[in-house]
């Protein structure tokens, strides 16, 4: 992580593949689906003026920005449906689609995965995991949007102090508790980016206690996602095998 402390390391979890009853799996597979939906469909938060009809990730009748993952076992690759970011499109509205798309890749990460598999630790003494990942992602959401641009005095998701290490503890945590806090999150750093003039909008970075742009914080939050996205990876195939995208 790089918002001043050292991000746990990361190697394959090791998880068995199958063994788990399909029933359960589908089960939650259409949940993580759901959940997909609401952070991955751009309607479903409210529509982004003057975004292209590629950064809608959710396909009717689909599972959204989940995807539909195939559960094949060890080397089974994951089957999505998003749409890539425009390839001609302009600074704001490409800004904007790399960040949807980053968002709907982590919940593709976690479709059809039951709560224990989605905390399951990569390595000893690491404490990341999936759902520690979605629990950062909205601490990462709220301090770069909501704390920037409008309360400097918004507490943090999971911890009283600044202490972005605290999300990845989430042996107690739940999807439903996980994915409410990031959906509400990333929701509200869209209403704040929709409702800017332009990525020149600036606002007071309280950590720092300097002043940064929207365009800027757009970056570094994206960046944030990629380098995450890639421990999602590793982790998702240490569970169940599943590998792509």
């Amino acid at each position: 992580m790089s918002d001043g402390a050292e991000v746990p390391g990361v190697r394959d979890g090791g998880g068995e593949p199958g063994g788990r009853d399909e029933a359960d799996r589908a089960a939650h597979a259409g949940e993580a689906g759901q959940v997909g939906q609401r952070v991955g469909e751009v309607g479903e938060v409210g529509e982004v003026e003057g975004a292209s009809a590629s950064v809608d990730f959710g396909r009717a009748g689909g599972t959204g920005a989940a995807g539909r993952v195939e559960e094949a076992g060890p080397t089974g690759e994951a089957r999505d449906d998003r749409v890539g970011p425009p390839l001609l499109g302009a600074e704001r509205e490409t800004l904007r689609a790399f960040l949807d798309h980053h968002r709907a890749t982590l919940a593709m990460k976690c479709a059809g995965l039951t709560d224990e598999e989605l905390r399951r630790r990569s390595m000893p003494p690491s404490t990341l995991s999936l759902l520690g990942l979605v629990r950062h992602m909205a601490e990462v959401e709220r301090a770069w949007f909501r704390r920037v641009f409008e309360d400097h005095d918004a507490p943090m998701v999971w911890s009283k102090e600044i202490d972005f290490q605290a999300a990845y503890d989430a042996g107690a945590s739940t999807r439903a508790e996980a994915f409410g806090a990031w959906e509400a999150e990333v929701a509200t750093s869209r209403r704040i980016e929709r409702e800017a003039e332009s990525l020149e909008l600036t606002g007071r970075q309280p950590r720092w206690n300097e002043d940064v742009s929207l365009r800027m914080v757009m970056i570094h939050v994206l960046l944030e996602y990629g380098r995450h996205n890639g421990h999602a990876d590793f982790l998702r195939e240490g569970i169940d095998g599943t590998v792509g995208a």
